[in-house]
């Protein structure tokens, strides 16, 4: 078992090599030709330091015997000056190492970043974003991509920083075996790569560990940033937290950090020791054999030589080290990329089916939304949000939506704006499959309010104008729609008017309060009205307003979405009530639908809820439905 598990691993560490060098192409021929030119460089370049330098030792003892001016001496100096050009030349190509390796590893980083940016908004639908697996792999290769750390590109650039690792190996290794032999040679390169082999290999495993470990990991960070988190600080010191967190986080990291402090040991301690043996007693070899050689005059061995070999195999054996400029960046650089790859290769089960051929409109049900038979459950998840859902919405009407919580009625918004497809059954509009009109075109028909609305760090006029993109030069509709949400008198105050950033961190930039930013979701909607939308879905649209603002916002309510079909979602009875028509979900199912008036008199759930409401609070007060 154990056998076959690490044959495993080596195939995969294998297929991640190869796929590193695959991914290098992405830089481009010339400046892979440019990376592989400068590493072969910084590869030979110390050879020929070992051999000038050598030289230069070697005719020391001729050039002081026959003094100043004697061909002895001219020739010290030109190999002194040989090896003083050859140690110039490497001082100036090695910052080139660095320029051509960060010039690939941002080029491919920024191709790895827009295919994986291409990939998050292929689908047509949320589903992948919602999907807590591949968003955690999403967040993982986005933030490696982000901070530059342990990138793949940074793996291709380590890439070929060994070249130039390897180069000198294979350079010290043949001036080792034409000056002493090649069983010393030989014995070298073994050393120094188990050596490697001990370095990069316990790297890896060590990386592999503390991934295993990513759950816990991310655990200390939550309990950390709670713990410094200006929001939680208040809670924490009110209610005598500091101590328990405290405590809770000690207990936490030392759970992550026994495991690391063991793979550390297995890792590092026991493997270093017997490779270290080895290197002990190749070295030991290595240099005795050169000191009886160079005692034994029949070898011929000469000074040059000597130091030579000496100088050769030290800088070997120093080439078992950690490589700064490589090791993390290949054991690790691809760890980012797998990711990527995970969440590319989970996309294909959220991919849209074929749309069905488009059928003419049904004469039974005209001017109408029809879900017809739908049933739906979230990818991954058992537990159906609806079961054969038969729910008829009038077109140019306000239908109203309530249930408990979790009845499905954000789950219903996100399948009529297609972001999820019916496991089964279908949506239809005047009696058209929805899915056979152009998705762009479907959804252009919709103006949103989702219950979590974005908040779009840019200007006033582009949070609101977003609701219709084609038309963000439309500054007479954009104040309209901020007129109609009545945040008018506060954006003029701002700033600079609807230009105004809403980000505090922004120059210039200024933030709302959460009841503010429900107002520029509600104008980005209605904003999308006015440019050809006519449905309108409102989910929770008041939930952040307080009794007077929503009071204001609906008095207007009628005149703004008048000939739009308003799907409206509200926990918020004062709301609910003017709708032309409700409809009760329970159980994934239409319990009851009519008016407020035909609901109360039938005395069934809507009444019960509404008197739940009202019994608690008074008609001045906005209630809401009980969780």
């Amino acid at each position: 078992m154990n056998s076959r598990l690490k044959q495993t691993t080596a195939v995969r560490q294998a297929v991640a090599r190869l796929e590193i060098a695959r991914l290098t192409g992405l830089a481009g021929a010339p400046l892979i030709a440019l990376a592989v030119l400068v590493n072969l460089v910084l590869g030979v370049l110390p050879i020929a330091y070992v051999v000038s330098s050598s030289l230069v030792l070697g005719k020391v003892p001729a050039a002081t015997a026959a003094g100043l001016g004697s061909p002895a001496y001219h020739t010290l100096i030109a190999a002194f000056l040989v090896t003083t050009v050859v140690s110039i030349t490497e001082m100036l190509v090695a910052p080139l190492q660095e320029l051509a390796g960060q010039l690939i590893a941002r080029r491919v980083d920024g191709r790895v970043s827009d295919s994986l940016m291409a990939a998050a908004t292929s689908t047509p639908g949320i589903g992948p974003l919602e999907d807590p697996r591949l968003v955690e792999d999403l967040r993982t290769a986005a933030r490696e991509l982000e901070t530059w750390a342990f990138s793949p590109g940074e793996a291709c650039a380590g890439l070929f920083a060994l070249l130039a690792r390897y180069t000198k190996l294979a350079g010290y290794a043949v001036l080792v075996g034409v000056v002493l032999n090649w069983a010393a040679s030989a014995g070298l390169v073994v050393a120094v790569l188990l050596l490697r082999h001990g370095q990069r290999g316990g790297l890896r495993k060590f990386a592999q560990v503390r991934f295993d470990l990513d759950d816990e990991e991310r655990r200390n960070d939550y309990l950390r940033e709670v713990a410094t988190d200006a929001v939680a600080a208040k809670e924490m010191r009110v209610f005598g937290l500091i101590e328990h967190f405290r405590d809770l986080w000690h207990r936490e990291y030392m759970e992550w950090l026994k495991p690391v402090w063991e793979a550390r040991r297995r890792i590092y301690l026991w493997p270093f020791l017997w490779i270290l043996a080895w290197g002990l007693v190749v070295s030991g070899v290595v240099f005795a054999l050169t000191g009886v050689a160079a005692a034994n005059p029949a070898t011929g061995m000469t000074l040059t030589t000597f130091v030579m070999v000496m100088q050769a195999a030290i800088f070997a054996l120093r080439l078992g080290e950690f490589y700064p400029e490589a090791d993390l960046h290949t054991a690790i650089g691809m760890h980012a990329y797998e990711a990527v790859r995970r969440f590319v290769d989970g996309l294909t089960g959220y991919r849209a089916e074929p749309a069905p051929a488009a059928v003419a409109a049904r004469p039974e049900s005209p001017g109408t939304i029809h879900f017809d038979r739908v049933s739906f459950h979230y990818p991954g998840e058992q537990r159906m949000i609806f079961e054969e859902l038969d729910l008829t919405i009038p077109l140019g009407r306000c239908t109203a939506l309530v249930g408990v919580n979790g009845a499905g009625k954000t789950t219903l918004v996100k399948l009529l704006a297609r972001l999820y497809e019916p496991t089964s059954g279908t949506i239809r509009v005047d009696g058209v499959d929805i899915r056979s009109i152009p998705l762009e075109q479907w959804r252009a028909r919709l103006g949103v309010t989702f219950q979590e609305f974005a908040r779009y760090e840019v200007s006033v006029a582009d949070n609101v104008g977003f609701g219709a993109a084609g038309h963000l030069d439309d500054r007479d509709g954009i104040r309209d729609a901020i007129e109609a949400v009545g945040l008018h008198e506060l954006i003029d105050a701002l700033p600079e008017g609807m230009d105004t950033p809403l980000a505090r961190h922004l120059a210039g930039g200024a933030d709302l309060s959460g009841g503010q930013w429900q107002r520029i979701a509600l104008a980005r909607a209605l904003f999308g009205l006015r440019h050809g939308a006519s449905i309108l879905v409102l989910d929770e649209p008041t939930a952040s307003l307080d009794v007077r603002a929503e009071a204001g916002f609906f008095q207007d309510f009628t005149s703004l979405t008048e000939g739009a079909t308003t799907l409206l979602i509200s926990h918020r009875f004062s709301t609910v009530r003017q709708a032309d028509r409700i409809v009760v979900l329970t159980g994934g199912r239409v319990a009851e639908q009519g008016s407020h008036e035909e609901l109360m008199v039938r005395d069934g759930v809507y009444a019960r809820l509404f008197r739940l409401q009202a019994d608690r609070f008074t008609d001045a007060e906005t209630v809401r439905l009980p969780a």
